[in-house]
């Protein structure tokens, strides 16, 4: 149960999402506020389906990328479930056996979206999880069709263009981020700066999100397992958990033991077990 109503995307509204403390970037900001203001103007939709709205209990699953997934054949059970979550670009062509076929939101900032078009799945809401301002600024370029500079503060090379219309573009309210950060998994604020040990992952952020907006909550593809180095690290690829090194971003033990409490309390069903 939670003490704030916490609405999945930002609307319209969004000024009430200005009760955010400093945590990066600065939502109070008038430049940052301009950007989601023209974002919101041209998408102008701001919930799931109207179907997915309508339903009485809301069965929600977040697919992770671990290769924990692999040769489980859960993808049937996925399926199943109303609102298929998945992150960034994990595929889904080739690994249906496993992963299912349905995605209705995938979420995703600039460094870790698709960066081939035909990757991207017809039927899916595109959901940006903003962390920095320039996540928001791509955002707009995307939306406006505008050309993507690869210099604008990214940390990698970021797709150029996203296949979706506006009105299949959502931002995920960033109240999730700082939640799931500081409230749930417990790290460090570091006087508002992100990037030192206190960055949720995206599944973390997802799940918090699922946590709001679902009344049933379940994983598969989460839980790295360090004493098995030779395992694979993702469902999609041949790269090795050994591969792993200490993040100075993330916290993983810190959000392991997070989702093993809520895997415990049954708060959320853990279908491939990696947790």
């Amino acid at each position: 149960r939670f003490s704030k109503p916490a609405p999945m995307f930002l609307d319209d509204s969004f000024r009430k999402c200005l009760f955010l403390s400093p945590f990066l970037p600065n939502f109070c900001s008038r430049s940052l506020y301009n950007l989601i203001k023209a974002i919101l103007s041209v998408t102008k939709e701001y919930r799931l389906t109207p179907a997915l709205d309508s339903l009485r209990c809301r069965r929600c699953i977040i697919v992770g990328n671990g290769g924990v997934l692999a040769n489980k054949s859960l993808g049937s059970r996925i399926d199943n479930y109303d609102i298929v979550v998945r992150l960034n670009s994990a595929p889904v062509k080739g690994f249906e056996k496993d992963v299912g076929s349905k995605t209705t939101l995938r979420i995703t900032y600039p460094e870790g979206a698709m960066q081939r078009p035909e990757q991207y799945e017809r039927d899916s809401l595109f959901v940006l999880a903003g962390f920095k301002w320039q996540d928001f600024r791509w955002l707009k370029y995307i939306v406006y069709k505008e050309r993507v500079s690869a210099s604008e503060g990214f940390w990698k090379s970021v797709a150029t263009r996203v296949p979706k219309e506006p009105p299949e573009i959502r931002i995920l309210n960033p109240y999730f981020i700082q939640e799931a950060a500081f409230t749930l998994i417990g790290l460090p604020f570091n006087n508002g700066l992100m990037g030192r040990g206190n960055i949720p992952t995206l599944g973390s952020v997802a799940v918090t999100m699922a946590l709001h907006g679902c009344d049933e909550v379940a994983v598969a593809g989460f839980g790295y397992d360090m004493n098995t180095p030779n395992a694979p690290l993702h469902y999609y690829e041949t790269v090795r958990m050994a591969a792993i090194k200490e993040s100075w971003t993330h916290n993983i033990q810190r959000e392991k033991e997070f989702l093993q409490k809520l895997v415990k309390a049954r708060v959320i069903t853990d279908l491939s077990s990696g947790i």
